[in-house]
């Protein structure tokens, strides 16, 4: 497995809290009257005031009008999204059934940002405004703060794979279908896609080609992921997998499977 994806599939599940873990939805209630308001709101709250269609752009594999509705119903600024977001993830994290003790967290916090810091931001844009923020002063929110930047630096060299190899976004979610990653429902669902263009990018490809097309940009993905672990080198990389293991163990009491993200245990 390549280190990138290795990595990744070690941090995601630290991130994924955001989303999943009812003491983070809990205190982020107040940022929009639904989950996909609450969702905009924290994802996007590190690029500032911007429009829906620079945010569709950035997340990628949104239909626009999703975002835009989301966006609207927005209650808070972006600030106070940035706020309420780490105070999510403080109450996740103290709600977790395994706690991992706090001198384990704080070295994997200290390679995490080490690691966050190597992150290149050209033609990064979500990975470059997370990279911008200050480190917060607890090392379990410092830890969230760097896997989050290196899952969005991650998630924008997928977004240039993609359209390198010609995969528009709903063709995206139909290859992460066809691979078994996610359910169909939960993405058409929640990223309001319409039934004809779906059925119509499922009708473009066949399960070899699909299988040949995901494995390539999977492949690109991890090769434009590789420069924070370059940069940490194989022993220190080592000891971050060593660290992550069980705070991942730990975050997957809450992520569940399969789900939208495609991250598997």
């Amino acid at each position: 497995m390549h280190p990138a994806r290795r990595m990744w599939r070690l941090f995601e599940p630290v991130h994924a809290l955001i989303y999943f873990a009812p003491a983070s939805l809990r205190a982020t209630e107040d940022l929009g009257p639904s989950f996909w308001s609450r969702y905009v709101a924290q994802r996007a709250a590190p690029l500032g005031s911007v429009p829906s269609p620079v945010i569709t752009a950035a997340f990628g594999g949104f239909a626009p009008d999703r975002i835009a509705d989301a966006l609207e119903a927005v209650t808070v600024t972006p600030e106070v999204a940035l706020e309420r977001r780490l105070r999510g993830i403080d109450a996740a994290v103290r709600e977790l059934p395994v706690l991992p003790d706090d001198v384990s967290v704080r070295e994997a916090a200290d390679l995490a940002w080490e690691a966050s810091r190597a992150c290149e931001d050209a033609g990064r844009v979500l990975g470059a405004a997370n990279r911008a923020l200050p480190r917060p002063a607890d090392p379990h929110l410092a830890l969230w703060q760097a896997t989050t930047t290196l899952r969005e630096h991650r998630g924008d060299g997928h977004l240039a794979a993609l359209t390198v190899h010609g995969v528009s976004p709903v063709d995206s979610h139909v290859l992460k279908v066809l691979a078994g990653e996610s359910p169909e429902r939960d993405l058409r669902l929640g990223r309001r896609l319409p039934d004809d263009v779906w059925d119509a990018a499922r009708a473009r490809y066949s399960p070899a080609e699909a299988a040949a097309v995901h494995a390539a940009v999977e492949d690109a993905t991890d090769r434009a992921a590789a420069a924070p672990w370059a940069a940490l080198g194989p022993e220190r990389t080592e000891r971050l997998a060593e660290l992550l293991a069980p705070i991942a163990d730990a975050c997957w009491s809450v992520v569940p499977v399969p789900n939208p993200i495609g991250l598997t245990r």
